[in-house]
């Protein structure tokens, strides 16, 4: 059995299916569209394209706004943890530190005056750190007001109206 595919046949057989729709396209009637709809097409086609840069530009500023926020966020992050670290580390220094005094106290006596300085000490420690602290987050309050004032302005001039 052989299996032939004549194109040429498959070719007529497609047209004599369309002609009767090619038949009636011939005989539409020739339609004008007038210049002023052509010309609102076209400047809707342009406003949209304009509407289009605008919003692009606009998620680009809202997309480098949030990296902003975000990079600063986790700079800050990680400069808080490296500060609870340098703490930890302090404050394990400053026990073992007086450990060693207490260990080479001869006396009773030397013993509490030791540990009344170590105590002080410590104390001037702790206060520090809450100053700092205290003043840290000030600024960091501030400095986030500030950019989020900044990225809203940004935000807000991107959905202005034209």
């Amino acid at each position: 059995m052989t299996n032939s595919f004549d194109t040429e046949t498959v070719l007529n057989n497609v047209k004599n299916a369309f002609a009767p729709m090619t038949e009636a396209l011939k005989n539409f009637p020739n339609v004008e569209v007038p210049e002023a709809a052509r010309e609102f097409v076209k400047k809707a086609a342009g406003t949209a394209k304009d509407r289009a840069a605008e919003l692009y530009t606009g998620s680009e500023k809202v997309t480098s706004a949030i990296e902003t926020a975000v990079s600063d966020s986790v700079s800050e992050s990680a400069k808080i943890n490296r500060n609870l670290q340098q703490a930890v580390y302090d404050d394990a220094q400053a026990l073992l530190s007086g450990i060693e005094k207490i260990a080479s106290a001869k006396s009773l006596t030397e013993v509490i005056t030791i540990q009344n300085d170590l105590l002080r000490a410590h104390g001037e420690v702790v206060v520090a750190r809450a100053k700092a602290t205290s003043e840290y987050l000030g600024k960091l309050a501030a400095d986030s007001a500030k950019t989020a004032q900044e990225n809203f302005a940004k935000v807000a001039s991107f959905t202005k109206p034209v």
